[in-house]
């Protein structure tokens, strides 16, 4: 499309905006991209920070275990290939069949996290992967999938029930109890937080009432301060992230550590590359604290670029959410939802711990920390939603082509 007086570099411009938003107009018709390329972009630019920020800060840790600098590097383009080779058969499958088979996969995860209790490998402590050969895999991240994918169904037949009673409510925060119980054996509380806060959310969009919010949410958070208060590690890990510097040596070490990666990226950052505390001086720099090292290295400007994409990707979801709603695509348009809080609360936990504004949870940043499970199941939501906006759009596109007939 040329407009009269834009010039070259104007038209350029606006070619290039059309094309990264997926969709233009001329004057015979309008010609629609069948997917959300802004959604896409996202993705592929947080995949990259994300390998390029585990490549630097892995590489000391990674020179100590295996002699090999580039051994996490390694695996996580390992993981990425296997997450992309997934995502390009996931995005084959309508969404009908997720639908059909949701109840098959939160039982499936129901029997990997009795699994993990039995034969688990123990990290720090925590029994929460299975090994597989080279692989190890964590069903907690899968179980985020499917109960999200479960409850989505659930909403579709029975949100009547959930709006107008109080037993329909309770049904899906039973099942998310039952997965809670499982998850705080290993123990994992940040997966249980995620998965309570997402719960609601979505039976929110729902339309449950105010009050059973309100006594959901106080049982919530009585049980929460019940299980810091069962556990000294939990307990540590709160009043250290009150007063870090009360004991910058013990409990309040690793948070301590994080705030002088933050304090010395200022607003440029110190160069990729170039971080010190990822030589060992920050525990778990290339995963739960990979925030920290992209504040150290590139500066303001790289973690408000970083939170930037991470918002638009949540926006995305719960714009693709609303679009299947509006035309009755339910399940489709609860799971878009879904996914949006869930990827947007976990970074915000990561972020926030990092920070010092939250006590460790010990949650992955989406598509950015190492570990292989979080990466192919957040890709995976992400080619889910891909699909949703697909069906979304042909369905508009032909309802447009049977009225235009």
């Amino acid at each position: 499309m040329r407009i009269p007086g834009l010039g070259l570099a104007g038209g350029v411009a606006v070619r290039l905006r059309e094309w990264v938003m997926g969709s233009r107009e001329n004057s015979d018709t309008a010609t629609m991209v069948l997917y959300d390329r802004t959604l896409l972009w996202l993705t592929f630019g947080l995949a990259i920070i994300g390998f390029v920020m585990v490549t630097s800060a892995s590489m000391p840790v990674g020179q100590r275990l295996s002699e090999d600098p580039f051994f996490f590097a390694k695996r996580d383009a390992f993981y990425l290939l296997l997450a992309l080779g997934m995502s390009l058969i996931t995005l084959r499958i309508p969404m009908e069949i997720w639908q059909r088979y949701s109840n098959m996969m939160l039982l499936a995860s129901v029997l990997m996290l009795l699994i993990v209790l039995v034969v688990g490998s123990s990290v720090n402590g925590a029994s929460r992967w299975i090994a597989l050969g080279p692989l190890r895999i964590q069903p907690a991240e899968l179980s985020k999938l499917s109960l999200f994918c479960y409850l989505a169904s659930y909403l579709v037949r029975k949100v009547e029930e959930v709006r107008n009673n109080f037993w329909g409510f309770c049904k899906p925060m039973g099942v998310m109890v039952v997965l809670a119980v499982l998850l705080l054996a290993q123990p994992d509380l940040g997966t249980v937080v995620v998965l309570f806060v997402t719960t609601l959310a979505m039976l929110f969009l729902a339309g449950a009432k105010l009050w059973q919010f309100l006594a959901i949410i106080g049982s919530g958070i009585f049980a929460v301060i019940l299980l810091i208060i069962a556990e000294p590690y939990r307990m540590r890990r709160v009043t250290s992230f009150w007063d870090p510097w009360e004991d910058p040596f013990g409990s309040g070490y690793q948070l301590t550590q994080s705030l002088m990666a933050f304090g010395r990226g200022e607003f440029w950052g110190q160069g990729l590359g170039n971080s010190v505390q990822k030589l060992e001086y920050l525990p778990e720099a290339h995963t739960d604290f990979i925030f920290s090292i992209i504040g150290e290295e590139l500066g303001y400007i790289g973690v408000v670029l970083a939170l930037l994409m991470v918002f638009f990707v949540a926006f995305r979801a719960m714009s693709i959410g609303r679009r299947a709603l509006e035309i009755d695509q339910r399940f489709s348009g609860f799971l878009a939802c879904s996914i949006g809080v869930w990827f947007s609360f976990q970074a915000l936990v990561n972020v926030g711990a990092a920070a010092g504004m939250l006590p460790t949870k010990g949650l992955t940043l989406p598509l950015i920390s190492y570990g292989g499970s979080s990466l192919i199941i957040m890709s995976t939501a992400i080619v889910l939603l891909l699909r949703i906006d697909y069906e979304t759009r042909l369905s508009k596109a032909q309802a447009f082509t049977r009225g235009a007939r």
